[in-house]
C-alpha cells in the first residue's frame, strides 16, 4: 500500500477532530484531557497504552484507531514484533475479520510509520 495513503488517512482524521473542535469546542476539550490522561505513562506505559489501543482497533475494525495506535506504538519506541503480536492477540478474539486487518493494514501502517520493509 502506497505510505502517503496511510498518512493521508491519519491527517483526514485529524482535520476531522478541527471540525468537531470547532462546532463543540468543550466536547473536543474533555474528550482530548480524557484521552490524553488515558494514554499517559502510568502503570501501564504509554507503549502498553498504545499497542492495547491498536488490538482493541484492529477487533472493533476502526481502521482510523489502528493507525493512529500503530503510530503511537511506534512512535513510544514498540518495535515491529510487539506491534505484530498485539495485532496477533485481537485476531485470536474476533477471527477472519481481526485476522485480515492484522495481516493487511497493520503491516502496512507499520511498514509507514517505522520505515521497515517486510
Amino acid at each position: 500500500m502506497d505510505h502517503s495513503v496511510i498518512h493521508d488517512a491519519l491527517q483526514e482524521y485529524k482535520e476531522g477532530l478541527g471540525e468537531l473542535e470547532r462546532h463543540l469546542p468543550e466536547v473536543a476539550r474533555h474528550y482530548h484531557a480524557f484521552t490524553h490522561a488515558c494514554f499517559t505513562d502510568g502503570e501501564l506505559s504509554s507503549q502498553v497504552k498504545h499497542l492495547i489501543g491498536l488490538a482493541l482497533g484492529v477487533l472493533t475494525n476502526d481502521e482510523y484507531c489502528i493507525l493512529y495506535h500503530t503510530k503511537g506504538a511506534v512512535d513510544q519506541g514498540a518495535n515491529d514484533m510487539q506491534v505484530m503480536e498485539a495485532a496477533a492477540v485481537s485476531a485470536a478474539f474476533g477471527g477472519g475479520s481481526a485476522m485480515a486487518q492484522a495481516v493487511t493494514l497493520v503491516q502496512d501502517a507499520l511498514q509507514a510509520f517505522s520505515g521497515h520493509t517486510h
